[in-house]
């Protein structure tokens, strides 16, 4: 490894020729700084990161490509985006994505070791494959990074070159429950035992499944991340302190940041770990809570797209669903509100018009209700959705759908 100011670096960049593949830390671990000078220094190039935060650039001469997009490239113009399950991409970077330069958010070193902190990810496979390709690695080192472990240790002979920045990591603000995702999150709670496993996004109803969860006890955590709900489930007791927590990427509060630093019951997991359906299916008890923007009356759930233009992406939902199913006493859940406030519009709906992200769930939990659906006909399930999840002002207008997608049994109520 060579420390070097992030002009040279950029040099380095350039001088390879080309219009360069750059993989960068996605989610909120961005090297804003580093981003920045490439942009200022490559009049072309190709920006590639998972679920892009706002301050991407967006101008002629940037591909920007993901395959989970974020607000920093949704609708933006030169946005390519390439559909895949999380647990994919990495050999989609081996084959078919191999980066010319990957660019780390990283710790500083401690005993001849970075640690890449709140994102990992697909970042260990994307320094593999731009190894494999005589790609360039960059670390940027940060001393606000927390240092964290398991695949997010890096040794410094993996990297090529390193710059310093000292940037303030990107964290989160509380936001209050509203009555609807307390709701949501008590009933996702209630079906929680003493000794499950969970795996939960970021977000209000997530944050409300957690917060009902501090009475259960040797919890587990295995998830494709986390945030200061599980921070909050450690405060109360409610962890299984035996085993650790296992995660992919976080994003919290400081609170959060400082209690995962050198917290070797952190481990941060490579995606081919964390979202492996069959090492997820090896967790007893899994329960999967995700959302979706739209659930159709054959339990199919859009969580990605609006209109048939990329929201977000596949992401790890299809692999956890699968996982969790497969799980012993696991179960897989979409949570949601039964109706879109901006919108004004029912979220169950006759018949998707988009792709679909994920199918066969356990149960989709809403403030009105549960719909269990495992086991049961389709007519049965459509029935259970409009009945049991659906808000009311939408379940005659559910009714007729019903009736229109062939599932007329489930109309007579």
């Amino acid at each position: 490894m060579r420390t070097v100011s992030v002009q040279a670096m950029v040099g380095a960049v350039r001088a390879r020729g080309g219009v360069p593949r750059v993989v960068v830390s996605g989610n909120h671990a961005t090297p804003w700084p580093v981003v920045a000078a490439l942009d200022e220094g490559l009049a072309e190039w190709t920006l590639h990161m998972l679920n892009p935060q706002r301050g991407v650039p967006v101008r002629d001469g940037i591909r920007l490509e993901t395959c989970f997009v974020g607000p920093g490239m949704r609708d933006a113009p030169t946005l390519a985006y390439i559909p895949s399950r999380l647990s994919m991409l990495p050999s989609l970077l081996r084959t078919h994505l191999p980066p010319d330069v990957v660019v780390l958010h990283t710790s500083t070193p401690r005993r001849g070791r970075v640690s890449m902190g709140t994102e990992v990810n697909i970042l260990p496979a994307a320094v593999e494959a731009a190894h494999a390709h005589g790609g360039l690695v960059v670390a940027a080192m940060n001393p606000r990074m927390p240092y964290t472990y398991g695949d997010s240790v890096l040794d410094l002979d993996q990297v090529d070159l390193a710059v310093e920045i000292d940037d303030e990591l990107s964290a989160s603000t509380p936001v209050p429950l509203d009555d609807a995702s307390m709701e949501i999150g008590a009933r996702v709670a209630d079906r929680v035992l003493d000794g499950a496993t969970i795996q939960a996004g970021i977000g209000l109803i997530p944050d409300a499944a957690l917060a009902g969860l501090a009475s259960r006890r040797e919890l587990r955590i295995w998830s494709e991340t986390i945030g200061d709900g599980v921070l909050a489930l450690e405060e109360k007791g409610a962890l299984d302190t035996n085993v650790p927590i296992g995660t992919s990427f976080l994003f919290g509060t400081a609170e959060l940041y400082s209690w995962v630093d050198r917290n070797r019951r952190v481990r941060m997991l490579r995606t081919e770990t964390a979202n492996n359906p069959a090492r997820i299916a090896l967790n007893p008890q899994l329960v999967s809570i995700n959302s979706a923007l739209q659930v159709d009356l054959h339990a199919q759930a859009n969580a990605a797209h609006i209109r048939s233009r990329p929201f977000s992406g596949f992401g790890g939902q299809p692999d956890f669903v699968t996982g969790a199913l497969h799980s012993p006493g696991g179960q897989a859940l979409i949570a949601l509100r039964s109706w879109h406030p901006k919108a004004d519009v029912s979220s169950i709906v006759p018949y998707l018009q988009t792709p679909v992200t994920s199918f066969q769930h356990t149960a989709v939990v809403t403030e009105h209700g549960v719909a269990e659906l495992i086991g049961r006909t389709q007519e049965e399930q459509a029935r259970a959705l409009i009945e049991e999840a659906a808000d009311p002002r939408a379940r005659e207008e559910l009714r007729a759908g019903a009736r229109t997608v062939g599932l007329g049994a489930a109309a007579l109520g």
